[in-house]
């Protein structure tokens, strides 16, 4: 419980600092900000790269926790069934050389990978749609 309290207060910590710098970017005006003073945009992506690392450093604990203490076989099946999703996107997908907007070149090869990131949304969305439909089709043809 006291766990849940400090990522509260961290939260609303955040989302205040969030707020105030938010509050001294609109107060600058647009022309400082296209002028790229220093100062004006830099706490924001401070308070963004803080509250990123903090997320993303209590994803891994509870991930980890919940691996260790939770039944491994569902895990390792869970994670085995994302591997061969994203191996079907893999195969689904091809890469052809683009120029992008900047006149840099994207490879086939990162072509071929931003299309296997798509499929793989596509797929699991697919997945999700299908497993809310049969669950409501259940939950309606269940008698209680």
């Amino acid at each position: 419980m006291a766990l849940h309290k400090i990522i509260r207060i961290v939260a609303w910590l955040l989302g205040i600092a969030g707020i105030v710098t938010l509050a001294l970017i609109i107060s600058t005006g647009d022309e400082a900000i296209k002028a790229g003073e220093d100062g004006v945009v830099n706490p924001m992506t401070y308070v963004a790269y803080i509250t990123a690392a903090l997320v993303l450093a209590f994803t891994i604990v509870f991930v980890l926790k919940g691996i260790f203490s939770g039944d491994l076989k569902k895990t390792l099946l869970a994670i085995g069934s994302f591997i061969v999703i994203v191996a079907i996107a893999y195969g689904l997908s091809n890469g052809v050389e683009t120029q992008m907007r900047d006149g840099e070149m994207l490879s086939a090869s990162g072509s071929r990978w931003v299309g296997t990131g798509l499929h793989t949304f596509y797929i699991l969305a697919i997945l999700a749609i299908g497993a809310m439909v049969y669950s409501g089709v259940v939950k309606m043809t269940t008698r209680r």
